[in-house]
């Protein structure tokens, strides 16, 4: 066994030493399996921000009150009716009571009435219509948020016609500025501050008060949602379960009480699963060629070395070295291009922003992220290029006619 070990090891010295005798063409397969992980990382990378972007924004804390028998906020209609009856709830119903010092009446439900409204908007980098998110919500409804805080101004003032920006569109967007005046809609609203979120969905909304929103889009009486604080910290899931029951009995439309960190989870889960399904398969098929290629370049590389391996067998080498040491410098190729389309795509892609549309039919930015999972996974497949194309050229350095491809090169 030590012997053989010792041939494998003198082998795969060989084979390595004589790469710069075949520079071109062992860079190609380089340069070919680093697009291939390059590109997968792309698009992982595009899926993991988009989740982290969504995530980040739901708290387990939090339940989202839904009407209609919807599980989104588009096409959910919350009664009037309904909200009186269940604000005139007595007892313990699993959502938190407001207490001192808040803009809220003390001693209420920590609840906020709250509308998505679709706007347009001109970026002025390029001229496009972009369409956000404007929400209107009660005065409670920022205190609702928990990783939302106020990064300059103030919050827009009740049944004001002002507006409050998240960080991402206040960085995107020109004329969001503290006092400048936007038209949303058919009237003008004057910002008077921004927000951030910690890099969450939250960051691409714009917030004002709900009754100015409704009276400004004609949708007098209109709530689509209701976000209540649970009760009882230490069993968020026993507290929803009890909220459910609660809400099974109000009249008029059914209600659906939800985790606002489950609600996003869902959501993220439908766009990125959708980005992975685009990106696995170009980068399977891309892999195949990469794979090819990664043959072509290791049965060039054993017929350059045919003299060398026959000499080495002749002189009592076995197969398993001349095997072992053909994949070896396989799989050493792949592996250097895995890193290097690792490197490309983390320098390229990681903190890249983009967008898409988010759950309510408006643009919702998020940043790539190039995590240690997304490289591990994009480098497993370089990987496997070159386990997989280095495996037949390696048996035919095994194969090798010794005799004659001796006299070939006398």
């Amino acid at each position: 066994m030590s012997s053989a070990l010792k041939q494998i090891f003198l082998m795969i010295r060989v084979n390595l030493g004589s790469l710069p005798r075949r520079l071109a063409i062992s860079l190609s397969m380089v340069l070919s399996v680093a697009l291939v992980v390059a590109v997968l990382a792309g698009f992982l990378a595009m899926a993991r921000g988009f989740e982290a972007t969504l995530q980040g924004a739901g708290s387990s804390g939090i339940a989202v009150i839904l009407g209609g028998g919807t599980n989104q906020e588009t096409g959910s209609d919350v009664p009037a009716e309904t909200i009186r009856s269940l604000t005139a709830m007595t007892g313990d119903i699993g959502v938190a009571r407001n207490a001192a010092g808040g803009l809220a009446p003390v001693g209420g439900l920590a609840l906020s009435r709250e509308i998505v409204v679709p706007v347009d908007v001109i970026r002025a980098s390029d001229g496009a219509d972009q369409t956000l998110s404007l929400r209107g919500m009660d005065p409670a409804g920022p205190g609702l948020r928990d990783r939302a805080a106020l990064s300059q101004g103030r919050l827009f003032s009740p049944g004001a016609r002002e507006i409050v920006v998240g960080a991402r569109i206040a960085d995107e967007f020109s004329g969001f500025a503290i006092g400048d005046r936007v038209r949303l809609g058919a009237v003008d609203w004057t910002v008077v501050g921004h927000f951030t979120s910690g890099g969450s969905a939250f960051e691409s909304e714009i917030w004002a008060d709900l009754e100015a929103v409704q009276s400004a889009f004609d949708r007098q009486g209109q709530v689509q949602s209701l976000r209540v604080r649970l009760s009882g910290a230490a069993d968020y899931a026993g507290t929803l379960a009890a909220l459910r029951e609660h809400l099974s009995v109000l009249p008029g439309v059914p209600l659906a009480a939800v985790s606002e960190a489950d609600l996003y989870a869902a959501q993220s889960e439908r766009t990125s699963s959708l980005i992975r399904l685009f990106g696995w398969p170009l980068a399977l098929l891309m892999a195949v060629g990469a794979t090819a290629g990664a043959l072509n370049t290791m049965m060039s590389s054993v017929s350059d070395r045919t003299v060398e391996v026959a000499t080495l067998r002749l002189i009592g080498f076995g197969r398993l070295p001349a095997f072992a040491a053909t994949w070896v410098e396989a799989v050493a190729l792949s592996v250097a291009g895995a890193a290097l389309g690792i490197l490309a795509s983390w320098l390229a892609f990681s903190g890249w922003q983009a967008s898409t549309m988010g759950a309510n039919n408006t643009k919702m930015a998020f940043q790539l992220d190039v995590t240690a999972d997304v490289a591990l996974t994009a480098g497993l497949l370089g990987l496997a290029i070159g386990i997989i194309g280095g495996a037949l050229p390696a048996l035919a350095a095994t194969r090798l006619p010794l005799t004659s491809a001796l006299r070939a090169r006398g």
